[in-house]
């Protein structure tokens, strides 16, 4: 299974918004879906993307990178 262009999505704008809720409400999804899709990528890549507080996300050194290459892009 290849990385979706959703769960690109998702994981990018969780790392804006730093916020399970907000993120899903600017995806226009559930936040358990977000919650889902997130676990999934993680599982797909083979390690944690996020370190999870009760609601703030923040992104794991590994996860950094893929952030920052967003970032440069735009």
């Amino acid at each position: 299974m290849d990385v979706g262009l959703h769960q690109l999505r998702c994981f990018l704008t969780l790392a804006e918004e730093q916020h399970f809720t907000w993120a899903a409400e600017r995806l226009g999804i559930p936040q358990p879906t977000l919650s889902r899709t997130i676990r999934r990528l993680e599982e797909h890549v083979g390690r944690r993307l996020l370190d999870r507080t009760t609601r703030h996300p923040r992104l794991t050194p590994e996860a950094r990178p893929a952030r920052a290459a967003e970032d440069r892009r735009r």
